[in-house]
């Protein structure tokens, strides 16, 4: 059954009318045209469908917009604010950590998130912090630099 629900994604505010059951990545990509958040394994064991939740990083393959209802969702395409890149953009565009580029959006929203809680990262919480995103280009060590280098320089 059809459902109307309002939610803000990068600070814009939303309604849409559908199933309540609806993964949240269906309707940011489909109703939304919001296509920097991708689909990968539909399992939330890849992360490519990373987005931010009240600053936290949720997989929206696996999130209901039920679930969302009244919520502030960030994507890929608001972390840049007034034409300027986010630090973790930078830091990634910097360091060269994109190959193929189709796990990047999904990697910067679980970066930021992980900075979010501990901006003083060491490698090993780095690492720890990221093993939710898979990368089938392996550019594992890139991801590690872009993320220290947005935290302020290298790791502890």
């Amino acid at each position: 059954m059809d459902k109307s629900i309002s939610f803000t994604v990068n600070g814009k505010a939303h309604q849409v009318t559908t199933d309540s059951q609806r993964p949240l990545l269906d309707v940011l990509r489909e109703d939304l045209h919001l296509h920097g958040t991708r689909f990968g394994c539909g399992e939330g064991d890849c992360g490519a469908c990373s987005v931010l939740l009240g600053g936290k990083r949720i997989f929206s393959c696996q999130t209901d917009i039920a679930d969302v209802e009244g919520k502030e969702i960030t994507t890929i395409e608001g972390l840049a604010q007034n034409g300027k890149l986010h630090a973790v953009q930078e830091a990634f565009l910097a360091e060269g950590a994109y190959q193929c580029a189709y796990c990047v959006s999904g990697m910067i929203i679980a970066a930021v998130a992980l900075l979010n809680e501990n901006p003083h990262l060491t490698e090993e919480q780095i690492r720890t912090g990221m093993d939710k995103n898979l990368c089938r280009c392996c550019n594992y060590g890139k991801f590690v630099k872009a993320i220290s280098r947005a935290a302020g320089g290298g790791v502890q």
